[in-house]
């Protein structure tokens, strides 16, 4: 035990620290995410046409996410009938908006299907995230140049410089989450959401890479969501707009800063109130790589089922054994067990047991997004109502399920040079017989699938616009989205989404 005097004189030292007001130099962290977004040049192609499949994938997934009373509700402005001059578009809708009610619309439609790209490190998340703030301040900041106000920033934007900032926004945010594990303090991912947008939108809207600072240390400082509300027994629809309000309070600070605002150098590392201290056990952040455009080359996409990523190759299995059933003359009533080989990620966030209450809870419920392609040979966004979860089968096939870790698995969900999410269903019948075991190592969003994966991703983003669209608005898009759509005005691109 430490004697009174050591006692007292290390509670000298640490108060002497904690009540010195000399303002040090700016966290590191925070200066390379600064200087990154200011200073460093995207030159590959790769990333470039990734960004632009990414774009279209995100933009079609908020689009069918307006079917969906839930989400539509939350949209539009906070005062019915505001009108702001030169206001952010919310593609699919009449709305016109401030920048900053607008990226809340926009990211809370993007995310609201779990239904685009992903990416999964020590902090899963969804990058494409992002662009609910990208895309309302290029689009306000355009119109407002072409109109001739006097909006700080304001200048036009081709939707290049947006792909360039999706791009900035993967890097930063999938770069942060390859050593930090988020969830594992009981913090959302959507905090990097928060801060890779402040980044990004603070170089648009004008911003030095001195306010650039100031404004992504507001980000680290501002409140982090709790994910709770993501686990049971507490999995709710927040889930779906928790990126909504990431991008929202993201190109807030960046305009509070933009009028004077301040920031906190050592937001991170300060002793007992920073960051690191207060929300991540004392430990700093570890990177594995410099930013560059890894994150974006690499993502995931999801392509076949709008289903929480780490169940998307076992989705894909199912599909497999609902057709080996049929062969076989079987049927899900003959089940007397599954086994499912997953991921240590997979059973920490959606290894489910008990009932499910809500949309929320069956779309991050393994044993659901398995059931449903057994019995049905099909996983779809209404899949998860209210109406397709009362069939008890679904819930007697749940009963079946184990899951257990495959550490091989969970070391190449790791491994840089793979990044892959397997999954293996093992289906044992009451008779004593069995199927072979069905292994997929990753899905057809994977990198590694792209050639397989692109055309089908473009018919998904066509089926999108099909279903809120008529056929001339569909089509104007579709001529507009091809590889040359980087030359377009933001603002002239985003007319063609709009919903009168």
């Amino acid at each position: 035990m430490l004697g009174r005097r050591s006692f007292h004189a290390i509670s000298a030292v640490r108060s002497a620290i904690m009540n010195n007001n000399v303002r040090p130099a700016a966290d590191k962290v925070v200066q390379d995410i600064a200087d990154y977004v200011h200073d460093y040049k995207i030159d590959s192609d790769v990333a470039y046409e990734t960004a632009r499949l990414c774009l279209l994938d995100t933009l079609g997934c908020g689009l069918e996410a307006l079917k969906y009373e839930q989400c539509s509700n939350l949209l539009g402005p906070v005062v019915p009938g505001t009108i702001v001059p030169n206001g952010t578009r919310v593609p699919g809708t009449p709305h016109v908006l401030d920048p900053v009610r607008g990226a809340f619309n926009i990211g809370t439609q993007i995310r609201w299907l779990d239904y685009n790209d992903c990416w999964l490190a020590a902090e899963w998340g969804h990058p494409s995230d992002n662009l609910g703030g990208i895309l309302a301040v290029a689009d306000y900041l355009t119109q407002a140049a072409k109109a001739g106000a006097t909006v700080p920033g304001a200048k036009v934007f081709k939707i290049r410089d947006v792909l360039e900032g999706m791009i900035k926004a993967h890097e930063i945010q999938g770069v942060l989450a390859l050593e930090n594990s988020f969830n594992k303090v009981g913090l959302d991912h959507v905090v990097l959401v928060k801060v890779a947008t402040t980044a990004v939108v603070s170089k648009m809207l004008g911003l030095t890479r001195e306010q650039t600072v100031d404004a992504v240390s507001q980000a680290w400082a501002d409140g982090q969501s709790l994910r709770t509300y993501r686990h049971a027994p507490n999995t709710m629809s927040r889930k779906s707009w928790a990126a909504g309000d990431a991008c929202m309070r993201a190109v807030n600070l960046a305009l509070l800063v933009q009028r004077g605002e301040g920031g906190m150098p050592s937001v991170l590392t300060a002793p007992t109130w920073g960051f690191y201290d207060v929300l991540f056990k004392g430990k700093e952040f570890k990177f594995q790589r410099p930013y560059g455009s890894y994150v974006m080359e690499n993502v995931l996409f999801k392509i076949s089922f709008p289903a929480e990523f780490h169940a998307q190759t076992a989705a894909e299995a199912a599909m497999t054994l609902h057709e080996e059933l049929k062969k076989a003359g079987k049927s899900t009533d003959d089940i007397s067990k599954i086994t499912i080989r997953t991921q240590e990620a997979a059973i920490r966030i959606i290894d489910k047991k008990g009932p499910l209450y809500n949309y929320a809870d069956r779309d991050h419920c393994i044993q659901y997004m398995v059931a449903v392609p057994l019995i049905f040979g099909r996983l779809t966004a209404d899949d998860y109502t209210d109406a397709v979860a009362s069939d008890p089968r679904i819930d007697d096939l749940r009963a079946k399920m184990t899951c257990v870790e495959d550490t091989r698995f969970t070391e190449e969900y790791h491994a840089p040079d793979k990044r892959f999410i397997g999954n293996a269903i093992k289906i044992e019948f009451k008779d004593g017989s069995s199927l072979d075991e069905v292994e997929v190592n990753y899905p057809i969003g994977h990198r590694r699938r792209r050639e397989e994966g692109t055309p089908v991703l473009l018919s998904k983003f066509e089926r999108h616009l099909r279903g809120r669209f008529g056929e001339s608005q569909v089509s104007s898009i579709l001529e507009k989205s091809g590889k040359d759509v980087g030359s377009l005005d933001v603002d002239d691109y985003v007319s063609l989404y709009v919903k009168n």
